[in-house]
């Protein structure tokens, strides 16, 4: 995809002027990363965010038995950040990894400040993807209590399907607070 394609859709000409966009695409750099690389890790400070243009990436933290539990999946369109981290400046308990090549936009914190202070639009932008990552993470801690896994699973086939066809069944298991064999029974249920 075209850098200019894709950074269009991202910022479309429906919320920003042309003069903006000539402001705001410039200032992403294209990175790539290999398979099982790191984007971010634990103990870091989060001074980039990506838009991923192609591939898919994972968070994930370790628990107190030392297994990563995966805790988010990125893929096309979506931005592999932690927010947290980001915006507090303090160092991060995730990681984020590459689970196939990637391809992505970064944007640095310096950088987003100065877009965010002085482009409209950029901060209404940012604004509104925060709020919204805030709650889907609301609503996922939520089902994580009150749903069954299956319920999970279902929603993540729903709202995810991509996910589901390029992820392990592993990293999408731990992301359902279940193991590999349960997540199988649950997906023979589900095609019978």
């Amino acid at each position: 995809m075209q850098t200019k394609h894709f950074l269009n859709n991202i910022f479309s000409t429906a919320t920003f002027t042309k003069s903006q966009l000539d402001i705001i695409i410039p200032k992403f750099k294209k990175v790539s990363f290999s398979k099982n690389e790191y984007l971010l890790k634990e103990g870091k400070i989060e001074n980039h965010y990506w838009f991923i243009e192609s591939g898919f990436a994972r968070s994930f933290v370790n628990d107190t038995k030392g297994n990563d539990i995966t805790t988010n999946f990125y893929g096309q369109g979506e931005i592999a950040i932690d927010w947290s981290s980001f915006f507090l400046r303090n160092p991060t308990r995730e990681n984020i990894q590459a689970l196939t090549d990637i391809n992505c936009w970064q944007l640095d914190f310096e950088t987003f400040q100065e877009l965010f202070h002085s482009i409209e639009p950029f901060r209404e932008q940012g604004r509104k993807k925060l709020v919204s990552s805030y709650f889907s993470l609301k609503n996922e801690r939520v089902s994580f209590i009150a749903d069954e896994a299956k319920e999970r699973y279902l929603r993540l086939l729903q709202e995810k399907p991509h996910i589901i066809k390029n992820v392990s069944l592993q990293h999408i298991a731990t992301y359902l607070g279940i193991t590999k064999y349960s997540l199988s029974r649950i997906r023979k249920e589900i095609t019978s």
